[in-house]
């Protein structure tokens, strides 16, 4: 079931490791190229429809976002999306070591949701990532979103040609839909489970 959840709120955003809040309770970050649902997922996951600001621009999280939940029990953070052309090549540039810094050197880390789409294959970028978290033993929850825009049968054929490329990451990646709840209940068990709360 995972935790019971009474309170969420924002923190504070980060460019620099010197910005982060003090390291403390466990904290799962969550990654993905731009647009493909990340605040949309946090949002329903926490069960708050505003906890993270939902943009219709991709590209617009730039910042490292922290998330307190239950009086910071656990913290949620919310990593910038990548891979979206319309950045300026700077805030391009800048995403990549802003990223590595939070993932190399946060103590407290315990997991990351990467984040997919389910009507597109893993773009190199999401491979890279998958591969350097997997060089920096850091657990990998795989969300398998936007589920509720194929049929059943479809999301089925989507996961088995997926597998392959992801199975050496999480073995049962989570499909999940920020649209019906899908898979809510079972991403969160398991973002509590590698947090140990």
């Amino acid at each position: 079931m995972g935790l019971a959840i009474k309170s969420a709120e924002f923190i504070t955003s980060a460019v620099k490791p010197s910005g982060y809040p003090p390291a403390g309770p466990p904290e799962v970050a969550f990654a993905g190229r731009s647009n493909v649902g990340k605040s949309s997922l946090i949002n329903t996951l926490v069960r708050r429809r505003k906890l993270v600001k939902v943009s219709g621009q991709p590209g617009r999280t730039q910042q490292i976002n922290f998330f307190a939940i239950n009086d910071d029990a656990l913290r949620l953070v919310d990593l910038p999306g990548y891979g979206y052309a319309k950045v300026p090549k700077a805030v391009k540039a800048a995403w990549r070591p802003m990223v590595e810094a939070y993932l190399s050197r946060r103590a407290v880390l315990q997991a990351v949701v990467v984040i997919l789409d389910i009507r597109r294959q893993p773009t190199a970028e999401d491979l890279m990532l998958l591969e350097w978290l997997g060089a920096l033993k850091v657990p990998v929850i795989l969300a398998i979103t936007k589920a509720d825009k194929l049929s059943r049968n479809q999301q089925a054929g989507r996961l088995a040609a997926l597998r392959p490329a992801l199975a050496a990451f999480d073995p049962e990646p989570t499909l999940f839909s920020a649209a019906s709840g899908l898979g809510r209940e079972e991403l969160w068990a398991r973002v509590c489970e590698a947090a140990g709360v």
